[in-house]
Formats: structure tokens, C-alpha cells, sequence
């Protein structure tokens, strides 16, 4: 355990901070390679781990002694490798998987991107649309179709894992109808929908992404009869009515996408309508490092932005929404509770 007396100097962690470009490479090239899934409950030799991923022993080698560094990958004594409780997170079998997550924050834009961040910075404008000449989404789905699969793969294990987390929190008791808007594949609609039997659903994203919904919410599905799946942009409309509306890390966007979405879902709901916006946050301690780098990269593609607490408030406030209640979902996310103003 690194203390006072055992933290390196200033001078090394900074050298090792303006290195950790070569970490987040290590990890990309563990996760493509397939490392963590071809490394069993025991310590494997590299020769073995070499052959099974495909690689030269040598230089996985390297790669696996730099992960170690880290606390992913355990060099044994006899120079094998083991398993930590990080390195199983780069499994795709893992049930809390972050395979698809280290692989989303490490595609192939993210590398023309970064060194731009004082451009981005100086005038406040996402890069993306002038490394590439279009909008982030749809670069991404024309020009890069494999990032693209990345992107709707890492949305997708970061909702599932969160959705339990949400229908836990969310007390719908008394609700006939929600609505998860910009849901992704629905993962929190269904996990609320398998918590209230009465209750019905509605999932709005964009057509590529809700012909891949939930299973469970298809036709032929377990919660099918009370689902309504509507491929739609929600800056664009929101053509349905509901009890509620719960809105999970989307309102990120630049401010005019954001403000849009919010006057469409008040706009849909009417008066008494409940609002619940989901996100993460800079200002929560325990997941700065993270949410404070997926800010800065939310101004590099898109021009948006993660919110404090203060932010999100007063951007729902401005939209003309009444903020109720703010806690935590999960050690990552909080629920704002709003209302329409009758």
C-alpha cells in the first residue's frame, strides 16, 4: 500500500502521469489481445499465454509487467502471471466487465483527439469536427462503423450493470406508465418493469439502437405486452406521454441538445409530470479521476460536459423543471428527482 513515506517523489509521479498515455495503450492492447480471458484461475507462464493469445512471448511480457505496475496482472516469483481483482474486469465473461469501457476510452479518434485538448480548452469547441469534417455521431457511424460497435457495446455494459442499481433506488410505487428516454437497449426500463408488474414502458432511442433492444422487451419478449419501443431522437421530439420519465447520462451534449431534450420531455409529460435525470459527477469524490477525464472528453468529441451538482441543477431549474430530491444511486451516479410545475 503506497503511504507518505513509500509515494513517490513529485518529480516521478509526475513523469509517470505524463506516461499514462502508455498505460491506457497497455490496456487497450491487453483487452484486443484477449489476455485476461486466456489467463485461467492460476498462474499461467508467458510462453503458454503467448501461444494461446497469439502473440511473441517476449514483448507480452513487457506488456504484462508494465499492467502489473498497476495492479493489473500479478507477477508471481517464478516470473508467471496471475490474475487480480482488475485484470478479471478485462474479461468478457466477467459480470462487471469493463472490457467494452477500456476499449470505448481508447478508439482509435480518442488518440487524434487528446493531443488537441488546448485547442479545446482555449475556444471551448469539441476538435472532432474539424479532424474529420462532420459531427461526432456522425463520423462515428459513417466513417468508423467498428468505434461505432465499440460505443453501442460499452453503453450497453455500463447500463446493464447500473440498471439494478436504479430500480432499486426508484420508488415508482403508485406509477401506471415510464419512460426511459435515450435509453439505449432499455436495461433500466426492463429492470423497473420486472420490479412493478402493473407498470408499463416506453424506450426511446435512435432506430440503430432499439432494433438491438433488451430481448426482454421485444416481441415474443417476457415484458413485451407491456413495452413500447419508439425509435426517435429525443432532441428532435418526444411523442409520448408518461407517469414518469427518466433521463440517465445523456444530458452531456452541448447545451443546445441538452436544453432541447428537457423542454421536449416537459413538453410531452404536461403538468405533475416526475423528471428523473440520472448522471455522473465531477464534484462526487469517490469517482473523480474518472468522471473528470470523461469530461474533458465529452468537450473533445462533442463540446459537452459532465455537471456538479450545481450545474445540473441550475441547467434543470433553467429548463423550468422543479428539483426535488438529489442522492446517490450507486458510488457513481445520482438521481435528480423533478417535477413539472403545475
Amino acid at each position: 500500500m503506497t503511504t507518505a513515506e513509500t509515494a513517490p517523489p513529485p518529480s516521478m509521479r509526475l513523469r509517470e502521469l505524463a506516461f499514462g498515455a502508455a498505460c491506457a495503450a497497455a490496456l487497450r492492447a491487453a483487452a484486443r489481445l484477449g489476455v485476461a480471458d486466456a489467463l485461467g484461475d492460476g498462474p499461467a507462464a508467458v510462453d503458454d499465454l503467448a501461444a494461446a493469445v497469439k502473440t511473441e512471448p517476449r514483448p507480452l511480457r513487457r506488456l504484462l509487467r508494465a499492467l502489473s505496475c498497476y495492479g493489473v496482472f500479478a507477477e508471481q516469483p517464478d516470473g508467471r502471471f496471475a490474475h487480480t481483482e482488475m485484470s478479471r474486469l478485462l474479461r468478457e465473461d466477467d459480470p462487471h466487465s469493463l472490457r467494452y469501457i477500456t476499449l470505448w476510452c481508447t478508439e482509435p479518434w480518442t488518440w487524434d483527439a487528446w493531443p488537441k485538448l488546448d485547442e479545446a480548452v482555449r475556444t471551448g469547441r469539441n476538435v472532432v469536427e474539424d479532424l474529420y469534417g462532420r459531427e461526432f455521431f456522425t463520423y462515428l457511424n459513417e466513417d468508423a462503423p467498428e468505434s461505432a460497435e465499440v460505443f453501442n457495446r460499452a453503453m450497453t455494459t455500463s447500463s446493464r450493470q447500473s440498471a439494478e442499481d436504479v430500480a432499486r433506488f426508484l420508488d415508482l410505487s403508485g406509477c401506471a406508465s415510464v419512460a426511459d428516454i435515450g435509453g439505449g437497449q432499455g436495461h433500466v426500463v426492463a429492470s423497473l418493469l420486472e420490479k412493478y408488474p402493473s407498470l408499463r414502458g416506453t424506450l426511446l432511442d435512435l432506430p440503430r439502437v432499439v432494433e438491438n433492444a433488451d430481448p426482454r422487451l421485444r416481441p415474443g419478449g417476457a415484458l413485451a405486452d407491456r413495452m413500447t419501443i419508439v425509435p426517435g431522437d429525443c432532441r428532435a421530439d418526444v411523442p409520448f406521454r408518461a407517469d414518469v420519465y427518466v433521463i440517465k447520462n445523456i444530458l452531456e451534449w452541448d447545451d443546445d441538445s441538452t436544453a432541447r431534450t428537457l423542454r421536449n420531455v416537459i413538453g410531452a409529460g404536461g403538468p405533475g409530470t416526475r423528471v428523473v435525470v440520472i448522471e455522473n459527477l465531477v464534484d462526487d469524490t469517490p469517482s473523480m479521476r474518472f468522471s473528470t477525464a470523461m469530461d474533458l472528453l465529452l468537450l473533445l468529441n462533442v463540446g459537452g460536459a459532465k455537471h456538479t451538482t450545481a450545474s445540473m441543477t441550475a441547467r434543470l431549474a433553467d429548463a423550468g423543471l422543479v428539483v426535488g430530491d438529489v442522492r446517490p444511486v450507486n458510488p457513481y451516479l445520482h438521481a435528480f428527482d423533478c417535477t413539472v410545475p403545475r
